[in-house]
């Protein structure tokens, strides 16, 4: 997989997606993540890319040339299967998303800044809107560096336990069980005797029923969904 990212801030994606997981498999060539700085194909001599909106109102807008171009540019390169765009009122991002996009092939993600980008942008050039949630962020850096993550540990070869991911919450629109390890009693603490049975059958269905109390519990809108 090859993710593209625009942003006016690159060094805010360069840590975050040089850590851990994400590092290893960008040098294990699993996953190739290029940053590009909008600014880059900015034609004023400031090198700027946002204007004030037409009709008044407060904040910045990103302007449309550079983005144009940019998109432009970039998707004469090589075809992208998906050209997302990263905002509050974007599609919200949940596990079911993340197992789609971990198919594709190559992505470019428009990270939203300022008060948004011009319409026409979003209007003849995105072809997906995505929210990691019901609020602002100051731009959408963090959005997609949470995209990458959430899609790129999905890929075979990127967890050394490429099963781990197929337990994680949300799979199933349940929350995950509880985990333990060593030791079994600490302070009085104990683990679950059937963790410790050796029986399999047991502990994954104590693992099924641990997960839907504590959805019902705490995500009970989760297993509505399922319904």
């Amino acid at each position: 997989m090859r993710i593209d990212i625009l942003t006016v801030l690159p060094a805010l994606l360069e840590s975050p997606l040089n850590e851990s997981i994400l590092k290893r498999a960008r040098e294990n060539k699993v996953v190739e993540i290029v940053i590009h700085d909008i600014r880059k194909w900015s034609n004023n001599k400031h090198r700027r890319v946002d204007d004030y909106p037409y009709g008044g109102g407060s904040g910045m807008v990103m302007m449309v040339e550079p983005v144009f171009h940019a998109i432009t540019e970039l998707s004469s390169e090589r075809s992208y299967d998906m050209i997302i765009y990263t905002s509050p009122d974007g599609e919200r991002f949940n596990q079911a998303m993340a197992n789609k996009i971990s198919l594709k092939k190559n992505l470019l993600i428009l990270c939203g800044h300022y008060k948004g980008i011009d319409q026409r942008i979003r209007d003849h050039l995105i072809t997906h809107e995505i929210s990691i949630g019901d609020y602002v962020l100051t731009g959408g850096e963090l959005a997609a560096a949470v995209i990458c993550d959430a899609v790129i540990r999905l890929i075979p070869g990127v967890l050394n336990d490429e099963t781990s991911a197929l337990s994680d919450s949300f799979q199933d629109n349940l929350l995950a069980p509880p985990v333990y390890t060593r030791p079994a009693e600490f302070n009085g603490w104990k683990v679950p005797e059937v963790l410790l049975s050796g029986h399999q059958a047991n502990i994954d269905a104590w693992r099924q029923q641990q997960s839907l109390e504590r959805t019902h519990r705490l995500r009970p809108d989760l297993l509505t969904e399922n319904d």
